[in-house]
Formats: structure tokens, C-alpha cells, sequence
């Protein structure tokens, strides 16, 4: 593979008539650049709402497979899209949920080639056995920095600012232990529509951390953890952490992904646990490295890195489906949660 890293919005990638190959360097391990102060991060390479809600209408109307749903509304106004492949009620279900904070968006540029790949033959094979369903923007107020507070601290260079937060500066995943008719708007639609709805076995939340977490003196490009509420079933919990076994060994197995045990709270109003105890869902947190925007240096990662980030969000995606398609995540095993090293902090206190 050519050794070079990609860091072109999804806009430029249709008016090129579909997506650029995401490439990797042999050696990215986490150590794609920070932001340091001294780089301009432009988030005008990101994918903005608009090209992301005319990327979801192209490819539903190109996949014979592929349902676009409107699941429910921002503070804003901006309507809340879902892609959705369901193939046969007795197959597994799987929720692949990106960007409750608006600020990490990378994961939500992997979940757009990802369901690019599901239009071609690079997961042949796999949609006739396993349901996906897929949130590319919960947040998309926070993601287009159409908010009700200030961002002028905010780092980032390009069109816009993109905050952890919506826009009445409310964090959506610290909402999931509330009544729903309390919820924010997008937390709201999020249970109502779509975790009370269908019967979802198995859900992976992804987010981003700050740059500088590493393991055994080196960065990470991610982590991972499982719910760890006690009020979790024994069966959902094993679920939870078999899938964490089919993520870990399909990035590790690349050479380009280092991953460590995140370190998260144990209460129900954070997403993976609030879903795994709730409604029975196996839950996986993938936290890939570095943030698009910040006002707090050491989260925002330079966009020389989105190339492998980006590529990560993928291969967690496609190893997933996979895995759920052919019942090998049945057996997998967890064993490596036992020796796995739990992230530190490698910056300077």
C-alpha cells in the first residue's frame, strides 16, 4: 500500500465520484501528530451535516438494502438520520453509534465508508445474516458548532467549531439513566426510536479520548471497555466482552492499532452501560485517539492522523458484521480482558 495518509473531507471524495482509498503507513501506531499549538487543525475537511445527509440519501437510493430512517430531531431543528439493513428478525442486530459528542468525528467518517463498503463486495456476503443499524451524527448541532454558547476558545481552524456538547451545552452521554421525556431532544430519540424499537443484541458507541493515553511507554491509537455497571446480566456482559475480542483481534492483527483497556465510570447514565442495563444490549466503548476540536490542547489531535483513525473505525465496523454473520463472535475469546494494560496518561502533569 502506498504509504501516505488521507485527510480529504467526504465532499470531496463524491465530487470525485465516491471514496478514496484510506492508506495506511506501516508503522502509525498512535503516533500520528498532536496538535502541539503549532498546526492548523482544519475542520473544513470534515464532513459537514449537509454532505452527510446527501452522502445517506445517494447510497439508499443506490443499495436495494439499505433503509434511511429520520429517527428524530437536534435542538436545532436538523433531522437525526439512521441506515438501516435488516435482512430477517431471527438474524443478529447489531447498533453501530457515532458522534453523541460532536467534537469526534472521525468515527463518524469510518461509519460513511463503512456503508459504502456495505453497497459493494467488500463484505459479500454478510447482510443476509446479521441486521445493522448505523447512527452517523447523533449530535449534529454540536458537530456543526450550531450551539447555544460561545466556542470562541475553541482550537481549530476551517468553517466551523465542533463542541462535546449540544447546543443547550448538555453532555448526551451522561443521559441515559434519565426518564426518556426528560432526555435531550437527540438522547431522547436515540431510546424512543431506536434502542426501545428494535431488538438490538449487540451496540458499539464510539467516541474519541485525548492524545496522550498510551500503554507500556507508548500511544494508543484506542480503547475499549465493556459495561462494568453491576447491574449488568452476567449473558450481556460476556456478550459485551466476546465483542470486544472480535474488535481487539482484527486491529491488532493490522499493526497500525494499539489498543488499551479504557478506564470509564461504572454509572447507568453513560451509554454503554445505560443500554446494557436497560434493555439487554452487549455493549462495546471504542474511544480512538485525539478529538477534531477542543479549547484543551492536549484532546485535539492533528489531522495528519485521520487517515489511520478513520481506517480503525472501519475495521472495527466490517470485523463486527463479520463475526456476527458467521457466529464466530460465539466463540470468541475474552481472555485477553485479563491481561489487557489499562491506558495511563503520558503527558506532562
Amino acid at each position: 500500500m502506498k504509504k501516505k495518509l488521507i485527510s480529504v473531507s467526504l465532499s470531496s471524495m463524491l465530487a470525485l465520484g465516491g471514496f478514496a482509498a484510506v492508506t495506511m503507513p506501516a508503522a502509525a501506531v498512535g503516533n500520528g501528530p498532536n496538535y502541539n499549538g503549532n498546526e492548523s487543525v482544519q475542520t473544513s475537511r470534515l464532513t459537514t451535516y449537509g454532505e452527510l445527509t446527501e452522502f445517506l440519501k445517494v447510497q439508499a437510493a443506490k443499495q436495494d438494502a439499505m433503509e434511511l430512517e429520520v429517527i428524530g430531531q437536534t435542538v436545532k431543528g436538523k433531522d437525526i438520520h439512521m441506515a438501516k439493513y435488516l435482512s430477517h428478525p431471527d438474524n443478529p442486530t447489531v447498533l453501530f453509534l457515532t458522534q453523541q459528542h460532536g467534537n469526534e468525528q472521525l468515527t463518524t467518517e469510518g461509519a460513511l465508508e463503512f456503508i459504502r463498503h456495505l453497497g459493494t463486495n467488500k463484505l459479500k456476503g454478510v447482510l443476509g445474516n446479521v441486521n445493522i443499524l448505523v447512527i452517523p451524527m447523533l449530535n449534529a448541532d454540536g458537530a456543526m458548532g450550531d450551539v447555544n454558547f460561545s466556542l470562541e476558545d475553541y482550537i481549530a481552524d476551517g468553517d466551523r467549531h465542533l463542541t462535546r456538547y449540544n447546543a443547550n451545552e448538555v453532555d448526551l452521554n451522561r443521559e441515559h439513566a434519565k426518564e426518556t421525556s426528560e432526555m435531550e431532544p437527540e438522547a431522547r430519540a436515540l431510546h424512543e426510536q431506536v434502542l426501545m424499537k428494535y431488538d438490538i443484541d449487540y451496540m458499539i458507541d464510539l467516541h474519541h479520548q485525548g492524545t496522550l493515553s498510551g500503554i507500556n511507554g507508548e500511544l494508543v491509537s484506542g480503547s475499549m471497555l465493556y459495561p462494568t455497571n453491576p447491574n449488568v446480566d452476567p449473558e450481556v456482559l460476556e456478550g459485551s466482552k466476546k465483542l470486544g475480542s472480535i474488535v481487539y483481534n482484527a486491529v491488532d492483527s493490522k499493526g497500525w492499532g494499539l489498543i488499551g483497556k479504557y478506564r470509564g465510570g461504572t454509572g447507568e447514565n453513560i451509554g454503554r452501560n445505560g443500554a446494557a442495563v436497560r434493555y439487554d444490549i452487549s455493549t462495546l466503548l471504542f474511544e480512538m485517539r485525539g478529538m477534531s476540536d477542543h479549547f484543551y490542547e492536549p484532546y485535539v489531535l492533528g489531522q495528519k492522523s485521520n487517515g489511520y483513525l478513520i481506517k480503525q473505525t472501519v475495521e472495527t465496523l466490517s470485523s463486527t458484521v463479520e463475526a456476527l454473520a458467521d457466529g464466530s463472535i460465539e466463540t470468541a475469546d475474552t481472555s485477553f480482558w485479563d491481561t489487557l494494560p489499562e491506558q495511563e496518561w503520558m503527558g506532562e502533569e
